[in-house]
């Protein structure tokens, strides 16, 4: 569409680059030819006679572990232990037994005859609480961190029925929320990483890093019912293929990444091969899924009822036109709508098959996965995902040259409700309604027309077909200079391709206006692509007590974007809706091509003295074509510093109650270009037909980086041996100079501007993390964490706002998430009507009356996790919790459309409920008080989001079975929820009528060879 000559200046650099990448690519092969050589040495081994050992792995107060890998040394073959701590495992004379695991001390012992060899590892003190956590460019742990990051294992995510991984994170972490997009799979959920930093809606998406490649978060467009909230682009990925989530949020984490963390950053890092193992592994579960609550409506009496006292109040004779449902139709009909809507059950079922392999220098892992889910919404609707990954890992004998390989590939397919809003029409039709289909199945028009209506179910034979390709890869080359300095290079691209078509038949609709419509529809084809180089140093020493960490690299990315839409119109025959070829004319065609350009260098400074003081310097210095000439580059940074004072002399006991202190604090600014591309151009687009263009967008070059500066105070700490640890968090974030769309008067031809707004978004917070060992034995073993987050949303400043566009969505010292309301008034004694109050009296009700703020976000949210292992037994179960308000409508006594049934005590002169009617006046007075503050209600809530039971084969099952280890496993999912909310869902609390969560149990079973 543009070409952006000033960049041209990068091309020679680009080029160099790509070469670069050619020459790491062969390299990639090289070391795949190394990797051949490497694995025959573990020929001479597994050719000797073999024998078949056990034992039990436990720790030093003999409470067994799980997990522990077991080689032999110098070898593929090896094993990990089961839920008893038991390994099998074939040993040739003269071998090795290698134990490790996470948090202990490699063992080895050689194999002297012994048909049964126990162990018991040695707890690694300087391993302890130093699981290693991804923080973007560099890895750090729990212990040594100076930043705020959250993370979530496989073991918490692998095995949940959802389709996305963020749905999996619900609950799970401190200071990241999720809503769910809706109750079709696939729609995407909006994430918020402490808070909402800019006015528009699409400023707010968080940097989403897969293994080291950034991915669009932006959810796609579609032209279906995923269109409300658009298609996430992390569908595509394999929920048991993640090896971790981490979620980093505060600026000592995301200031590495400039202005593409500002609204937080979130780490998804795959399974690898694992070193010196070998083996098969596969899953599988099903089960079925269902809509878990029902609304409590009008019975046909009690509707028949309030409708005939409705004619009776308006002084009004009932026909065929004003009441069809009494005069017309069957008086003495039910059907439970919701029941027939989404009534359905959906099956679910998934397969997982992994193979892994490796020795000491290489190893490999490749999986594959298919998901199906299928609808509660009557029709054959369903949603299928098929996704394989490959990953390698090298490591030269000398070790000083590291590759890492991985490809993770994914395809899925979404053929949902074309275009019809089941929800709406199961809530709100009347229970004596005619049925949806004629016995032949066809849309049943006859009795509908008759009353002069539409079928409910107009458009139900149209499909829509929702295709998604995607593909991630990634390259790691790194290189061994000196002893602690490395070269480090990484490599990526990813392809996105989206294809939508929706199908609309001439039978989905009316065939008395029959004439008028043809066979049609709608394509649209989205491409999304990329590649990124990011050329690293990294040094890493010690200088008596000090250590020094050191990185400077650089980052180089490129995005392309396509999308072609268009509808085709008068198809001669159904079987060719779809064929543009038998379309008798095209409309509405467009097509878009954009470009994005990035480049950045960034620096990180990590010290620390004696392992007691921490400190943390990033810089970075970023450059985006989103900008106009002088505008294009913005400095970020971040300052980092913690203090482990229980390292401290006056507090360092050994049997000390607290074993861990550390406080923590950092600040820093990170940027946003979360805006459109060439904003700052004036824009055209062709005409049809010949020689033509028209301008669709006014240049403005003057604009430029939105700031968000972040403040965090944190301190964590550890008592009685680590078996309780306590985390608390403080932050402050403010974002300015917003990029907003400028609204523009009409007289101008265009609807908005880029421009910056002098607004200033303010987000604190309070984040406190608990967990627990609370038994810990040889048998039994109880963990409880516990998450709560309290956020704080303003507007703290908006010069001229009330002059501005805004002056009706926003209010400053208020939330960016808020509704105004009218002040409800009760019953007007006059009317009978529902009434609102009339502020400025001028008899009209406008925004000026509407002056209630109501704030739409939550108060507080968080999550509570126990996991409970009993023998072979292991439960986990989470409960989430929100506490909020939300609204509920349905209670227009006697209005043509079923209600809530606590209406039916309008019939009472003392009811809450306005005088029963079907007038006018009585619907524009429930039209008023449905944005008062009459219908708002309590919407807090707690929900057994997760639950898991699993039991692992004991060893005496394995040993007449063809496989090392096994597990069976069940699985629920939205089980049970506390509320007093009456709507259909408390997670989506807008008037009750919409849910998202399903209600989901699936059963499986998994065995590792």
């Amino acid at each position: 569409m543009f070409h952006l000559t000033h960049y041209n200046i990068m091309e020679n650099k680009y080029t160099r680059l790509k070469w670069l990448a050619l020459i790491i690519i062969a390299g990639f092969f090289f070391f795949l030819a190394q990797a051949a050589f490497a694995g025959n040495k573990s020929l001479l081994i597994t050719s000797l006679p073999q024998q078949q050992i056990t034992g039990k792995v436990t720790d030093k107060d003999g409470i067994p572990l799980i997990g522990v890998t077991v080689m032999v040394k110098g070898s593929n073959t090896g094993t990990i232990t089961n839920l008893e701590g038991i390994y099998n495992l074939p040993v040739a004379e003269k071998s090795t037994l290698v134990f490790s695991y996470i948090g202990y001390k490699t063992l080895e012992v050689p194999f002297n005859g012994d048909m049964e060899i126990d162990v018991q590892l040695e707890e690694n003190i300087t391993s302890l609480g130093e699981v290693e956590i991804n923080a973007g460019y560099y890895t750090t742990t729990e212990r040594e961190s100076t930043g705020n990051i959250s993370r979530v294992t496989a073991e918490e995510i692998e095995l949940q029925p959802v389709i996305s991984p963020l749905q999996a994170l619900q609950g799970r972490m401190a200071g990241v929320e999720i809503v769910p997009g809706g109750n079709q799979p696939g729609m995407a959920p909006t994430i918020r990483i402490r808070g909402r930093n800019s006015l528009r809606e699409d400023g707010n998406f968080p940097l989403y890093i897969i293994n080291g490649v950034p991915i669009n978060s932006t959810p796609i467009e579609s032209n279906s019912l995923l269109g409300n909230t658009g298609i996430d682009p992390l569908n595509t990925l394999n929920l048991s293929n993640i090896e971790s989530i981490e979620v980093l949020k505060d600026a000592d984490a995301t200031a590495i990444y400039g202005s593409r963390g500002a609204n937080g950053v979130v780490l998804i890092t795959t399974k690898k091969g694992e070193n010196q193992k070998t083996g098969l592994e596969a899953r599988v579960y099903t089960g079925v899924a269902t809509v878990p609550n029902r609304l409590e409506l009008l019975n046909t009496e009690q509707y028949l009822q309030l409708r005939k006292q409705a004619f009776i109040n308006d002084g009004v004779e009932p026909d065929q036109y004003n009441a069809y449902d009494l005069v017309l139709w069957d008086q003495n009909k039910y059907t439970d709508w919701q029941d027939f809507f989404f009534g359905g059950t959906s099956s679910i079922t998934d397969v997982n098959l992994t193979t892994t392999q490796g020795d000491e220098n290489t190893s490999y892992r490749l999986s594959g996965s298919y998901h199906k889910q299928g609808s509660v919404f009557p029709g054959d609707f369903n949603y299928q995902k098929a996704t394989a990954s490959i990953s390698i890992n090298h490591t030269s004998k000398d070790k000083k040259w590291n590759l890492n390989f991985s490809t993770n590939y994914g395809v899925d397919i979404s053929n949902i409700v074309g275009n019809v809003d089941l929800t709406f029409s199961a809530l709100r039709l009347p229970p004596n309604a005619p049925s949806i289909f004629n016995e032949d199945g066809s849309l049943n028009w006859t009795d509908w027309s008759e009353a002069g209506l539409d079928n409910p179910l107009q458009g139900f034979f149209n499909t829509s077909k929702t295709q998604a390709n995607n593909l991630i890869s990634s390259l790691g080359v790194s290189y061994e200079i000196l002893p602690g300095l490395d070269f480090k290079t990484n490599l990526g691209y990813t392809y996105f391709n989206s294809e939508e078509l929706v199908k609309r038949p001439k039978r989905s609709y009316n065939p008395a206006i029959s004439e008028s419509i043809n066979h049609g529809s709608s394509h649209l084809d989205i491409d999304r692509s990329s590649w990124i180089l990011e050329p690293q140093l990294n040094y890493s020493g010690s200088f008596g007590k000090a250590e020094v960490n050191t990185l400077v690299g650089g980052t180089i990315q490129e995005s392309k974007y396509s999308q072609l839409g268009l509808q085709g119109q008068g198809y001669v025959s159904e079987t060719l809706i779809g064929n543009l070829s038998a379309a008798e004319s095209i409309l509405n065609a467009s097509h878009q091509n954009t470009e994005y350009r990035y480049a950045a260098i960034f620096a990180r400074l990590g010290f620390n003295w004696d392992k007691k003081y921490f400190l943390n310097l990033t810089v970075r210095r970023d450059g985006s074509s989103r900008f106009g000439p002088g505008k294009q580059f913005a400095n970020f940074g971040a300052i980092g510093a913690a203090w482990i004072f229980t390292e401290e002399t006056f507090l360092k006991k050994e049997n000390s109650f607290l074993s861990f202190g550390k406080l923590r604090g950092s600040y820093g600014t990170t940027g946003n270009d979360q805006i459109g591309d060439y904003g700052f151009l004036d824009a055209y687009e062709a005409t049809p037909g010949p020689g033509g263009l028209y301008p669709t967008q006014l240049a403005n070059a003057n604009y430029s980086w939105e700031v968000n500066k972040k403040l965090e105070a944190g301190i964590d700490l550890s008592f009685l041996k680590d078996r309780i640890d306590l985390g608390a968090s403080w932050y402050l974030n403010r974002s300015s100079n917003q990029l907003v769309g400028f609204v523009l008067p009409s007289i101008t031809g265009f609807t908005t501007i880029q421009a910056n707004l002098p607004a200033t978004v303010e987000n604190t917070g309070l984040e406190l993390e608990l967990s627990t060992v609370n038994i810990r034995s040889k048998n039994i073993n109880w963990q409880t964490f516990l998450n709560i987050t309290i956020p704080k949303n303003k507007l703290v400043s908006y010069p001229g706002i009330e002059q501005s566009s805004y002056a009706n969505i926003y209010k400053v010292g208020q939330p960016l998430n808020i509704s105004l309301l009218y002040q409800y008034e009760g019953i007007d004694p006059e009317t009978g009507y529902y009434s609102v109050a009339d502020i400025n009296e001028d008899e009209r009700f406008d925004f000026e009356d509407r002056v209630v703020i109501q704030d739409l976000g939550r108060d507080f949210y968080g999550g509570i996790t126990n996991n409970i292992s009993y023998k072979n037994f292991s439960l986990q179960f989470l409960f989430d919790f929100v506490k909020q308000e939300g609204t509920f409508a349905l209670f227009n006594a006697g209005d043509l459309s079923n209600q809530r049934a606590e209406t039916f005590q309008a019939l009472d002169n003392n009811s809450r409920f306005q005088q029963i009617s079907a007038s006018s006046e009585a619907f524009n007075a429930y039209s008023r008080v449905l944005t008062s503050t009459f219908p708002v209600v309590d919407a807090s809530f707690l929900r057994l989001r997760t639950l898991s039971l699993a039991y692992s084969l004991p060893s005496k099952v394995l040993g007449r079975l063809p496989f090392n280890n096994g597990k069976i496993f069940l699985n629920g999912q939205n089980l049970y929820t506390l509320t007093k909310y009456k709507g259909l869902d408390p997670e989506i609390p807008f008037d009750g009528t919409s849910f998202a969560g399903l209600r989901t149990i699936t059963a499986g079973l998994e065995i590792q060879f």
